[in-house]
């Protein structure tokens, strides 16, 4: 009779116990030494809102970094760039950090890890996630979910006063690449929702995203693959030829 009543004493318990929620673990970074692909956007300086783009590949981690194609426009944040305070920058940079509302893109190395868009696909390798009139971009620095694109409806926690509708957002969302700065883990203020995405023209600058035209952008996000682990880097001139060497960049041509 005891052992009846322990297995009915489970099976009362087992509901309420499957609905307790573990927190996801912290997604790990994407190693750039692992990247063999890479889009490279330079500036003239800092606070240039306009820029050029190349893509680049090497065959494995021992062989050099070659382009593939010609360079392209991009346009960047209206306030120029600013430094992704998590890479190992030297003494010689001092311009200031990129923090939320800026107007500033970051400069460093990024892993480029999804796609989005209006489409109900796409022609690219990478995970695609369609525009919904659901899926939001969270800019709120105070949300559980901060620099997160979620659904809505699928979250557990709606805790947000602010993002970014992304359905709505034309032309710029219509097509579109996760770019993963602040994300490993996101960390409140430092900068959210930032993408390569299309641009509204070729002079108009962005709220901190990388802007191109939707041809180029086609282009990229169908060579972009996973398995390669693609990265953007991104930089004033300068900069990237002070830590090209160090930081293994691809040799601008």
């Amino acid at each position: 009779m005891k052992a009846l009543l322990f297995f009915v004493f489970l099976a009362l318990i087992q509901p309420a116990t499957a609905q307790i929620k573990v927190p996801s673990p912290a997604p790990v970074k994407p190693n750039y030494a692992d990247s063999l692909q890479a889009v490279v956007v330079t500036t003239k300086n800092w606070e240039n809102t306009q820029g050029s783009a190349r893509l680049y590949k090497r065959r494995s981690l021992k062989d050099d970094w070659k382009a593939v194609g010609k360079d392209f426009p991009v346009t960047v944040g209206r306030s120029g760039l600013g430094i992704d305070d998590t890479a190992p920058w030297s003494e010689e940079v001092t311009h200031a950090v990129k923090r939320e509302g800026d107007g500033r893109s970051p400069a460093g190395q990024f892993p480029l890890t999804f796609a989005f868009g209006k489409p109900d696909s796409v022609n690219s390798k990478l995970s695609y996630r369609k525009l919904t009139d659901q899926i939001e971009c969270i800019d709120d620095v105070g949300s559980f979910h901060y620099n997160k694109v979620v659904g809505r409806l699928q979250v557990g926690i709606f805790d947000w006063k602010s993002s970014e509708k992304m359905a709505s957002i034309t032309p710029e969302y219509d097509l579109g690449v996760f770019v993963a700065y602040n994300t490993y883990p996101a960390v409140k203020g430092r900068g959210s929702c930032i993408f390569l995405h299309v641009w509204e023209s070729p002079n108009d600058a962005t709220s901190g995203c990388t802007a191109m035209s939707k041809e180029d952008l086609e282009r990229v996000v169908a060579w972009l693959d996973p398995k390669k682990t693609p990265y953007l880097i991104q930089m004033p001139e300068t900069a990237y030829s002070h830590y090209k060497k160090s930081w293994n960049l691809p040799n601008l041509k």
